[in-house]
């Protein structure tokens, strides 16, 4: 299971004191790509063969983003932007599975997840405090609809079949890409490590005989947290309203839309969600932004591989059923049985 969280160097700990290899250690390294922070730590006895590996998924992480980045127009994703609407435009197997996916977690959210959101966000410039205006977001939010994508298998082509229509795997990608750097690690031989980007993170293995210990920040405080959790062989995803945003008169816009709305989703501040990959955590995060928590842990509930902390605007913070802690003990209980003694 696992967990998505801002400043994940943050958040990382060990839990007491490891016991090293004459010759293994741990080996970390820190890059900017994909327009994130992108960590990979990993313990390996050889130290080339260790900053090799690391190198090895630094480097597939700047393909991935060479090849999904709607920031790129040299990308094929920008491509489908640019003319998807005119005609099927044809793409890798990679990139087409990975936006046929996208559709899976559209329709287990009910909708809440969205790539097409990005029909109406692009209006959005979070550094440069700008918001479209009522009559913009009115125009824009017809194209935003994942059922207007369509698919041809044989070609790996995409087509919109709403002009104006765009799409952004920002929701969805960043986890692919968390799992695709664990995939090169296994097979070059790598069995502890952990690797996040921007806050979507996968561990494999343990920290050498002891849990990683993952904490959620709090929404208003990041030198606080709402909880700890031990984790081992498992992903996680974070997404707040505290990552990419701005306040204005009151109101908070930041990147999480309602796809519903095309507004800033606003049901709740944090949202973390634990799976087996990252692709999974990273598709699913948002949704309680949208439906809200009780909505969202409904659908995390009926799916045992997930689990979910949520954070609400009250600062209330939820939990999924494989997660809730032990309800309190009311004072008016019958008070336990004494346990026997041990024999002498």
């Amino acid at each position: 299971m696992g967990i998505r969280f801002a400043a994940l160097l943050t958040c990382l700990a060990v839990l007491g004191v490891l016991p090293r290899g004459a010759h293994a250690e741990w080996h970390k390294r820190t890059e900017a790509i994909m327009g994130t922070r992108i960590y990979v730590e990993l313990w390996d006895t050889d130290a080339v063969h260790g900053e090799a590996s690391i190198d090895a998924v630094m480097d597939d992480m700047r393909r991935i983003d060479n090849l999904m980045s709607h920031y790129k127009p040299e990308s094929q994703l920008s491509q489908i932007n640019q003319h998807g609407a005119d005609a099927p435009v044809v793409v890798d197997k990679e990139l087409f599975d990975l936006i046929k996916l996208s559709t899976h977690y559209s329709e287990i959210t009910e909708g809440a997840f969205d790539i097409t959101y990005a029909s109406v966000g692009y209006l959005y410039n979070y550094p440069n405090h700008v918001h479209p205006t009522e009559e913009q977001i009115k125009a824009a939010l017809p194209a935003v609809n994942w059922r207007n994508m369509k698919f041809d298998d044989a070609h790996h082509s995409v087509f919109f079949e709403h002009k104006g229509m765009r799409i952004d795997l920002g929701g969805i990608g960043k986890g692919y890409a968390v799992d695709h750097g664990i995939e090169i690690l296994q097979k070059r031989g790598i069995q502890h490590a952990v690797v996040t980007a921007g806050g979507d993170t996968r561990i494999i293995g343990d920290h050498m005989g002891r849990a990683w210990l993952v904490a959620i920040r709090h929404p208003d405080d990041p030198n606080k947290v709402v909880t700890r959790i031990p984790l081992s062989d498992a992903a996680m995803s974070t997404s707040g309203d505290y990552e990419r945003y701005f306040d204005e008169n009151g109101v908070r816009y930041h990147h999480i839309i309602d796809p519903r709305t095309g507004h800033s989703a606003s049901k709740v501040r944090s949202a973390t969600i634990i799976g087996p990959t990252a692709t999974q955590t990273d598709g699913m995060s948002k949704t309680a932004f949208v439906l809200g928590a009780e909505k969202a842990l409904e659908i995390i509930n009926r799916m045992p591989e997930y689990d979910a902390v949520f954070v609400n605007p009250d600062g209330k913070v939820l939990y999924s059923n494989g997660l809730r802690p032990p309800a309190p003990r009311p004072d008016n209980a019958t008070p336990a049985a004494p346990q026997p003694s041990a024999a002498k």
